[in-house]
């Protein structure tokens, strides 16, 4: 699903939830308060939100994940209250993994329009997906995630759409920098896409579990380090060749 990313953007959407679900239920989880990239504000101002509709975090319920076993009968009022004849829902109770899938996509989102803005093809973006969901399966099941989560919508499925459409800000920040904008530029003609501070995030996460993401360095090399895109197209290409390893 795609909405608008704002915070406050959210507040009819759990305006809805709280009424169909009953104010007692905590839905602290749905603000993704732990994922890669997000700032103390941004979770600040979701957090007054969810106050203003009547929840109050406390030690018995800090997240939808705390309270897993109790709370079947919420997830399927959030599914019935999306849930439209043009739009499927389904639940999946790893949180932890939808939450990282939604925020690691956006860094390999910025390396796909990279090589828009080189001109790559379709083949070149395929080969880039199909890595790139290994390198955000590691980091997943790294820190407790399930690997299927990342096979699933909000895994393989996000990351398809967001690396291909026009209307992706990330790929379309990425194509800027592969096109040889100077990134300071690009930052100071608007506020950044999700996939910037996050591939900070997620390189600083891949060395702390040595757990091995080419794509994500890449990225953050060129995002933090100024390294010239076609330089880090060939670094990533020439590494020691090997067999296919999931």
């Amino acid at each position: 699903m795609a909405v608008e990313s704002g915070p406050s953007s959210r507040r009819p959407i759990l305006a809805d939830v709280a009424a169909r679900a009953g104010v007692s239920v905590p839905l602290v989880s749905i603000v993704m308060r732990d994922a890669p990239g997000a700032s103390a504000a941004t979770r600040e101002r979701v957090r007054r939100i969810a106050e203003e509709l009547g929840y109050r975090p406390d030690s018995r319920a800090r997240l939808l994940r705390s309270a897993r076993s109790r709370l079947i009968g919420v997830v399927f009022a959030v599914q019935q209250a999306f849930h439209r004849p043009w739009f499927r829902v389904y639940t999946n109770s790893d949180v932890l993994g939808v939450e990282l899938g939604g925020a690691l996509k956006n860094v390999v989102a910025i390396a796909a329009g990279t090589g828009d803005g080189l001109g790559f093809g379709d083949n070149s973006k395929a080969a880039l997906i199909t890595r790139g969901i290994v390198e955000i399966r590691r980091l997943g099941v790294a820190v407790g995630a399930c690997a299927e989560t990342f096979s699933g919508l909000s895994g393989l499925g996000d990351l398809t759409a967001t690396c291909y459409s026009r209307l992706s800000r990330n790929r379309a920040f990425g194509e800027r920098v592969g096109r040889g904008e100077k990134l300071q530029a690009i930052l100071a003609a608007g506020s950044p896409p999700e996939g910037y501070p996050t591939s900070r995030a997620a390189w600083q996460l891949a060395r702390k579990l040595g757990i091995e993401t080419p794509i994500i360095d890449e990225a953050y090399a060129m995002l933090y380090e100024g390294k010239d895109p076609r330089r880090a197209v060939a670094d990533l290409t020439m590494r020691e060749s090997k067999a296919e390893n999931w």
